[in-house]
């Protein structure tokens, strides 16, 4: 999505209820304009939590802690599930933690970079730091399991039909699967037109798969009273607590919703919610409700057992279909958070494809693509079935909803200055739900919900060392430089050649003097006419305006100090830079530029334990980082690299 539309949407989602639309032809737009978003939305925000009917009410009577289906526990259930659906969903997520977006960006990183560290406050911003890296590390954990659970739960529905298919249900998920994946590198420009109409068909389905069995129970109904959700723990116990792990799947799409918030606008997304997907939603699980009512034995399977028989195997490829746009949604939610997390300085440099020319937003990324894969094809051969996908599903998320509660509290706080009672109060309530929900899902933990655990603290080790590893790399760099001042100083007393030309130096700090420049004057004594040392800084905004983008200082005459601001979803680019500094009288003739780039040599210095594995672990990163040539689009045969070694 271009920033003009994006900034467009935001501006209709945010404003469009303070502002009176009068033209008659400019309110038939503004409605166009909305309810196209809110299909778009379908697709890429419901994907996920529109495909838990498939295996959530299922689990909750036939998984590792299932409950006996009579009538007061599928009654108590059904509540447990409409109200999950109406408080986390509809009330936290759409009511109050879209509120805080990052200029229209959403998701846990956006929302971490939201604050500022502070001195009186150090440990707060540390603390805030932490869990909002840990939270984002655990969700690709989910991008991992949703595929894998999704797919093969779609899949299996084909056992029902006829037992023939049962050898071949693992083989086509992993063809589906490889499918998915492998189209990945063409982007979801043109699939993207799909989502939206595929989904919505897909709601209306299990819509009226759902109404048609509530019309022959409908005391399923009376579940939306909480008395049945107080009686179910009551009658239940312990056992009704564990279930909790299972009625969670139906609220698994709460961050992914948020994440996505960027894409769409808050009002599409909160239009698609409250008019579409939670009515079908409850009325499909209503629906399952109603069957098992009736017929004990349909907790196997509820939702393809509310088919009937000629619409089966319809059914299964809608699913099919179904759950892999759900599982590209989460799949291209990785790719953005990878983004974020790159540019904000958490993970080395790796190769971005920009996979739309319109649609900022949609990036490829080789390597995390064939890790997430080979990652969710050894789920699906580990775990075998989506019932058994089901028990490690969950921790992850439901330990990023607790720590989006913990950090929407200082959001409470310091951006809207709600009074510190009122604050309290809201974050309570959501964290003894969150904390019920984890509590529950945690001890899953030796039935497979270990593995998104595993997966998020490889990727939180990974994070943390790269972003500290960097910052003392900049320091020893910097320590090692003198004063750009005292630089020019020193080299206007020394007699030098003037070449011909522009020298572009590239430096990641905007103190000091760039070693490439000091080496190239002691070893070459050659000095460019115009030279420019550029440094590129990612601001803990979405985006930065082109007019705020440079802050040129001009030290002495032929010098030019740059430095080139972009936001965490903008792709920094030389051509671009070079164009806006055009505009600034800097001309630079490329065929007569050469860039120098610094390429450091690190030495870790005699260390033990778990310090010496972070130093290793931080120079493998190093080393196999994307090369600033490719990453900033730099012409390759203009490029000089010296090197140094630096020692941690």
């Amino acid at each position: 999505m271009s920033k003009a539309e994006s900034d467009s949407n935001n501006k209709m989602s945010e404003n469009s209820g303070n502002k009176l639309i009068t033209d008659p032809t400019e309110n038939k737009k503004y409605k166009k304009k909305l309810i196209l978003l809110s299909l778009g939305a379908l697709g890429i925000v419901y994907g996920d939590i529109g495909t838990s009917p498939l295996y959530a009410l299922r689990e909750c009577f036939g998984g590792v802690y299932g409950i006996y289906p009579n009538d007061d526990n599928v009654l108590g259930v059904l509540s447990l599930i409409f109200w999950s659906l109406i408080i986390i969903i509809s009330v936290k997520y759409l009511m109050i933690v879209m509120r805080a977006d990052n200029e229209g960006e959403g998701g846990i990183l956006a929302l971490m970079a939201l604050f500022k560290p502070e001195k009186a406050a150090g440990w707060k911003y540390a603390a805030i730091l932490g869990l909002g890296l840990f939270g984002a590390a655990l969700l690709y954990g989910d991008g991992i399991i949703t595929p894998a659970i999704s797919v093969l739960s779609a899949v299996e529905g084909l056992t029902l039909a006829t037992p023939f298919f049962e050898p071949y249900i693992i083989p086509l998920t992993l063809l589906i699967l490889t499918i998915l994946f492998a189209v990945q590198f063409k982007g979801t420009t043109h699939v993207g037109k799909i989502f939206g109409p595929v989904t919505l068909l897909w709601f209306i389905c299990i819509a009226v798969l759902g109404m048609n069995s509530i019309v022959e129970s409908p005391e399923v109904l009376l579940s939306v009273n909480p008395y049945y959700a107080y009686s179910f723990f009551a009658e239940n116990g312990w056992h009704g607590f564990l279930i909790l792990g299972s009625v969670f799947l139906v609220v698994t799409g709460g961050e992914a919703l948020y994440a996505d918030m960027g894409h769409f606008g808050k009002k599409p997304i909160k239009l698609a919610w409250f008019t579409l997907v939670l009515p079908c939603l409850l009325i499909n699980y209503f629906g399952q409700g109603a069957l098992i009512l009736r017929t004990e034995e349909a907790v196997s399977n509820p939702f393809y057992l509310l088919c009937p028989e000629w619409a089966l195997y319809p059914m299964v490829i809608l699913a099919a279909i179904a759950t892999s746009i759900a599982s590209q949604a989460v799949i291209s939610g990785a790719f953005s958070l990878t983004y974020q997390a790159l540019q904000l300085g958490f993970l080395p440099r790796m190769r971005i494809v920009h996979t739309s020319e319109d649609e900022r937003g949609q990036i490829y990324i080789p390597q995390l693509n064939w890790v997430l894969y080979f990652a969710t094809v050894s789920l699906v051969l580990g775990f075998g079935t989506s019932g058994d996908l089901a028990a490690a599903y969950g921790i992850a998320v439901t330990t990023t909803m607790v720590i989006t509660t913990i950090i929407l509290f200082e959001a409470m706080r310091k951006l809207w200055k709600w009074s510190f009672s009122i604050a309290i109060v809201v974050t309570l309530f959501f964290l003894i739900i969150d904390l019920s929900f984890w509590g529950a899902n945690i001890l899953k933990l030796f039935q497979g919900g270990w593995v998104p655990i595993a997966i998020g603290g490889i990727i939180y080790l990974f994070m943390t060392t790269w972003n500290r590893g960097r910052k003392n790399l900049t320091e020893k760099i910097r320590n090692q430089t003198m004063p750009l001042e005292n630089f020019i100083t020193e080299i206007l007393s020394i007699r030098m050649i003037a070449i011909p030309g522009t020298a572009i130096y590239m430096s990641s700090s905007t103190k000091g003097t760039p070693q490439p420049l000091i080496l190239n004057i002691q070893h070459n004594r050659l000095l460019h006419k115009q030279i420019i040392i550029l440094t590129i800084k990612t601001q803990k905004v979405p985006h930065v305006q082109p007019e705020e983008c440079l802050r040129i200082e001009i030290p002495t005459e032929g010098f030019f100090k740059v430095t080139a601001y972009f936001g965490f979803m903008d792709k920094p680019n030389i051509s671009q830079i070079i164009d806006m500094l055009d505009k600034k009288d800097i001309k630079i003739n490329m065929a007569n530029t050469t860039f120098f780039l610094g390429r450091e040599t690190i030495i870790s210095k005699k260390k033990k334990g778990f310090s010496l594995l972070k130093d290793k672990l931080f120079i493998f990163m190093s080393n196999n980082a994307q090369r600033a040539t490719e990453f900033f689009n730099i012409p390759a045969n203009r490029v000089f690299e010296v090197g140094t070694q630096v020692e941690l």
